[in-house]
């Protein structure tokens, strides 16, 4: 099965995988000068409840979780 992903979906998927895998002492500020679509999925991250400002912050409990699944999938299709 074919499952269509929005480019927002993986803009997600990027700027989650930027995020260190193990610490939530450290996060990632997104500039108003960054492209829309980094914008546009930090807030959907935001939305979801995965990270804790609309232009980045820190991890949550939840993208802390999510995140560390991610950098496993990408550990193996290296």
């Amino acid at each position: 099965m074919t499952k269509n992903y929005s480019d927002t979906f993986f803009e997600e998927i990027k700027l989650l995988a930027k995020f260190p895998e193990k610490s939530q002492l450290e996060g990632l500020k997104i500039h108003k000068e960054a492209a829309p679509s980094v914008i546009q999925a930090a807030q959907s991250l935001f939305d979801k409840g995965l990270i804790s400002q609309r232009d980045g912050g820190y991890l949550t409990d939840s993208g802390l979780e999510t995140a560390s699944h991610l950098h496993h999938v990408l550990i193996a299709l290296k």
